[in-house]
């Protein structure tokens, strides 16, 4: 590492409060940065969360003013949303709801320079901790991701809500957070930055914890699996990517997921339901084109677990609609971008070897 250059990191939030009553601390801090702050959510699923956060905010003296996006975080929504702020004069942002609700407040706060909350009413991402945003279109295709200036002030991660999101969001979390290791591991073989090494470390960590724990905390919201693998996709894995940078964020996995969101859905997938797909390409690249043996005994082991977790492991699975060789090559040509963070791997890659690689998932997911 040249010592001369100097790193920037976003670890982690100011403040997190973590358990079964993570809000009933959390909110009594919410009152120093924040009197008229803008509640932001979006899914119907989750009204009944916003409205005691709404309430019990108004019984301590904070004033909410209500806003949801109508589609994903897109700069269509944050405009609408941004200008709500504005007019009622918000001095904070709450952001309650899934990743994408996260990361359009964290983004709209960033913008306005204005304090932030997130609230993660789900384990289906880190999206809560990060100082990162990804901006999709209103159809839901991933345009760009956005650093961000910090990570958000407070992070409330209430066991009690997130517990009520379906089993599939925590599916969903948990290959996003296998992702971590699958993809920094591959990208970073050679890095002799210590806070990379340290990080790929735990995304390791993280990892045999998720195979450990994934399946019962799946089956049993109750237990203490549950609280282990839901808070290491929704927090664990947000440190390893503050700590790692843009180094440890991804290699293959995550541009299959943006380019795949190009696509039409006949019933849409969730964020961490693409990238687990995504790592079975990544697996499939590696023993084809690094000649490495164990690749496919780890993607033979990998595509059990996610079948486990009801987790689809072909490109039809993703409820995509009808399918064309016209469609896959656009998803291969978009994933291979110049800008692409699939470029770190340690081999050349190209949009043809990305298309055929997604062409015989169907064949290697049997396997």
């Amino acid at each position: 590492m040249n010592l001369e250059k100097v790193s920037y990191h976003s670890i982690s939030p100011d403040k997190v409060f973590r358990g079964n009553k993570a809000w009933e601390d959390g909110k009594e801090l919410i009152t120093s940065i924040c009197k008229y702050p803008l509640l932001l959510g979006r899914s119907k699923s989750t009204s009944e969360i916003r409205s005691l956060i709404e309430r019990d905010l108004n019984q301590i003296g904070v004033e909410t003013i209500c806003a949801n996006l109508i589609n994903d975080c897109c700069e269509e929504d944050l405009k609408f949303v941004s200008n709500i702020a504005r007019r009622h004069n918000c001095d904070a942002v709450i952001a309650a709801g899934g990743g994408k609700v996260l990361d359009a407040g964290k983004l709209i706060a960033d913008r306005l320079s204005l304090p932030c909350v997130t609230i993660p009413l789900s384990a289906s991402t880190c999206a809560g901790w990060t100082a990162l945003s990804n901006i999709y279109s209103t159809k839901g295709a991933f345009i760009k991701d956005v650093e961000l200036a910090s990570c958000p002030n407070i992070l409330i991660f209430d066991h009690s809500f997130v517990r009520t999101a379906p089993p599939r969001t925590l599916a969903s979390g948990i290959a996003d957070g296998l992702a971590k290791w699958y993809e920094a591991s591959l990208s970073n073989i050679s890095s002799k930055d210590g806070f990379v090494q340290q990080s790929v470390q735990m995304a390791r960590v993280l990892r045999d914890q998720l195979f450990i724990d994934g399946v019962n905390a799946y089956k049993n919201p109750r237990s203490d699996s549950w609280e282990r693998v839901a808070e290491g996709c929704s927090l664990t894995a947000g440190v390893i990517g503050g700590m790692g940078g843009s180094l440890c964020r991804t290699a293959v996995a995550h541009p299959i997921h943006n380019g795949i969101t190009q696509l039409s859905f006949a019933n849409k997938s969730l964020h961490g339901e693409i990238v687990g797909f995504g790592i079975l390409i990544q697996l499939h690249l590696e023993e084809i084109y690094s000649k490495n043996k164990l690749a496919k005994q780890a993607r033979k082991q990998l595509i059990e677990f996610l079948k486990q977790l009801n987790l689809p492991t072909t490109i039809e699975a993703l409820g995509l609609e009808e399918l064309s060789i016209t469609k896959l090559k656009q998803v291969s040509k978009f994933a291979c971008k110049t800008e692409s963070s699939i470029h770190l791997l340690p081999f050349s890659i190209d949009e043809n070897m990305i298309f055929e690689a997604i062409v015989n998932s169907k064949v290697t997911s049997q396997i």
